[in-house]
């Protein structure tokens, strides 16, 4: 493994790919030497040029903040001596590229093994779900998915419930997110049936609920309101094994890759992931969605910084005109709530290497690949145009997660530096940035992309991580699914009564 790398030719940083000591001679390509000056932690950045105080310290080919102070030719450079040279809300303007051309290789039938739902959508599960209307009937629902378990059979793989704290004591688009959020989840084709259950008094109850729902399918779709019957765990047992015997009789059919919506996110992230598992995901994104395939891209304060990244690769002015919605909402979320617009990376991220927003953020758009964008969508919304989408979420790793599911993906491939456990409704992909974490947590990990530090190609993996994607999307369980985890959360947003 080499002792660094310069990611663009226009930096004047490059990253340690392991802890490098004083004394170390770096060999740029240029023939230029540069000693270092001080430990460098793997995955932290080194400066390979002078920088004078105030000036641009340059990753990624952009830049990623001003130094705090004059920062000499192999020196250290992370938060001590480098701030965000982020502002406040700005103006764009559209200046549209071409997005590069990219091609399926194996335009080979790209087929996985799915259900096909009344409704033509498709799911990559045939599970039976417990949508909880509201958190008072949480402990009931989980029990009712333990006890429901042992009548599974057939194609059905697993009863689960998702209880969340959600659905009563909200006010105004508070509450509309939630309801929004459960209709899209009970709508969600990796269910071969979903219980709805109600207390029977609560804002958002199944009456609510199946305004929001418009139609649905009645032999996929029981409900069940807790007050309304002496036991509700009788009923609710009746209507579990009415559903598992429908969805049992179901069987897995070919289906063409372009039927596949993939969710997109980081978390825990480090000095690789924009380096090795967000590029990987990128290439992955470019081979699916010219497949006719969907990806969708969410946690929005982690775009800024790098949006117009973004931006330039929309596919028309109104497209544009929606991402610059997407991104000065969110700045103005913050600001309506008197936080710090840019008070991020997080403890863990700095730890890893990453010292600014714009830091992160250039890596994490990695993740969007080269095609161009052709969906923005507000928070809850469903992904309906195919290739690149842009989703309204937060960065907090299961809010944007269930988000990416109830938008409609399948699947999520979830990038990390750190290590993460977490689930979310859907089957979450775990892609390390580097061989380590691999390496310690097999039971959370399961594709490592630290070996494109091994001089693995990036090409070649990006197929490999495709087929595996279609692996999963035929049946095959990840992680966090033989663990038996299941995770779910709502954007919370407004006052609770």
């Amino acid at each position: 493994m080499k002792d660094f790398i310069k990611i663009h030719q226009e930096d004047n940083v490059v990253v340690a790919l392991k802890e490098l000591v004083p004394g170390t001679v770096l060999i740029l390509d240029d023939g230029r030497t540069v000693t270092v000056k001080a430990q460098i932690p793997a995955g932290h950045k080194v400066a390979i040029c002078d920088i004078s105080s105030g000036g641009s310290v340059i990753k990624y080919g952009a830049r990623i903040g001003l130094a705090k102070e004059a920062i000499a030719a192999g020196e250290w450079v992370h938060v001590h001596n480098l701030a965000t040279g982020l502002g406040d809300l700005l103006e764009y303007e559209y200046h549209p590229e071409a997005a590069a051309s990219h091609s399926l290789k194996q335009a080979r039938q790209a087929t996985f093994q799915g259900f096909v739902r009344a409704d033509g959508k498709v799911g990559i599960r045939n599970e039976i779900w417990i949508i909880p209307t509201v958190g008072c009937v949480n402990s009931i629902a989980t029990t009712l998915a333990k006890s429901a378990n042992a009548f599974v059979h057939g194609s059905v793989e697993e009863v689960i419930a998702f209880p969340h704290p959600y659905g009563c004591s909200q006010m105004g688009e508070d509450q509309e997110h939630t309801r929004q959020i459960l209709a899209d989840l009970i709508r969600h084709p990796n269910a071969g049936g979903v219980l709805v259950l109600g207390l029977g008094c609560e804002n958002s109850g199944i009456p609510v609920l199946k305004e929001y729902l418009e139609s649905y399918d009645e032999n996929r779709v029981r409900f069940l309101v807790c007050q309304e019957v002496e036991d509700e765990m009788a009923e609710g047992e009746r209507l579990l094994r009415e559903l598992i015997d429908q969805a049992a009789v179901l069987e897995r059919e070919s289906i063409d890759a372009s039927h596949l919506v993939v969710g997109m996110k980081c978390g825990g992230s480090d000095g690789f992931s924009g380096i090795t598992a967000n590029p990987l995901v990128g290439r992955f994104s470019d081979l699916l969605t010219a497949a006719g395939g969907t990806t969708i891209l969410t946690e929005v304060p982690e775009m800024f910084g790098a949006e117009t990244i973004l931006m330039n690769r929309c596919e028309s002015k109104e497209i544009f005109d929606k991402t610059v919605c997407l991104i000065n909402d969110f700045k103005n979320y913050y600001k309506k709530n008197d936080q710090t617009i840019y008070e991020n990376p997080s403890p863990g991220n700095k730890a890893g290497g990453i010292s600014t927003l714009e830091d992160k953020s250039l890596g994490c758009t990695q993740k969007s690949g080269s095609a161009p964008v052709r969906g923005v969508l507000a928070y809850g919304q469903q992904a309906k145009e195919k290739g690149l989408n842009l989703l309204s979420a937060p960065g907090n790793d299961l809010v944007a997660a269930t988000a990416l599911a109830a938008s409609g993906a399948q699947l999520l491939l979830f990038t990390t530096g750190r290590g993460t456990p977490f689930a979310s409704p859907v089957p979450t992909v775990k892609i390390s940035s580097n061989s380590s974490l691999a390496g310690k947590k097999k039971h959370w990990i399961d594709f490592d992309a630290g070996v494109l530090l091994e001089d693995r190609e990036i090409s070649e993996l990006s197929e490999e991580l495709l087929s595996y994607v279609l692996e999963v999307a035929s049946g095959r369980k990840v992680c966090s699914e033989i663990a038996g985890f299941h995770d779910m959360a709502i954007f919370k947003q407004g006052v609770t009564l």
